[in-house]
């Protein structure tokens, strides 16, 4: 679990409540995300650090011995022979705190995030469904009109 006990109205504020040594760690990951993905909103989520763009794109959280990047794609071919080296469930990649931080991952893990976030959001089976539901009011209006 996280080392903090209250939690944080920012992100910045989030980042503060750790050790300077973690804090360091927090603020690299932080600026290689806003660098991957500059339009991104920063939010507090669940308690822990997250971007947003085209619905949510990546969480980090600061541990005791380690840090979480959520949702980790280690089933994606690009990222699995990578990922394996790192603790981690099936959607989370766990970089320990006593060593390097593999920022080019991170990176690359947000880009494909936002890849997939866009093309979600362009998928045909939401498109359609918009295109019901503007169908569904024109509909409407017409009738409430007659």
């Amino acid at each position: 679990m996280s080392t903090r006990m209250t939690k944080a109205a920012s992100v910045d504020a989030y980042i503060r409540s750790f050790p300077p040594s973690t804090q360091t760690l927090l603020n690299q990951i932080r600026k290689t995300i806003r660098t991957a993905a500059p339009d991104a909103e920063e939010v507090i989520s669940y308690g822990i650090a997250g971007y947003k763009q085209n619905g949510m794109l990546i969480f980090f959280a600061g541990f005791a011995n380690h840090i979480g990047v959520y949702p980790a794609p280690r089933t994606a071919p690009l990222f699995k022979k990578e990922l394996e080296q790192y603790k981690g469930g099936k959607g989370t990649v766990q970089f320990p705190l006593n060593e390097p931080l593999p920022l080019d991952l991170i990176k690359r893990m947000v880009k494909y995030r936002l890849q997939q976030n866009e093309e979600k959001k362009l998928s045909p089976k939401k498109k359609a469904a918009t295109k019901k539901k503007t169908a569904i009011k024109k509909a409407a209006k017409k009738t409430v009109k007659k």
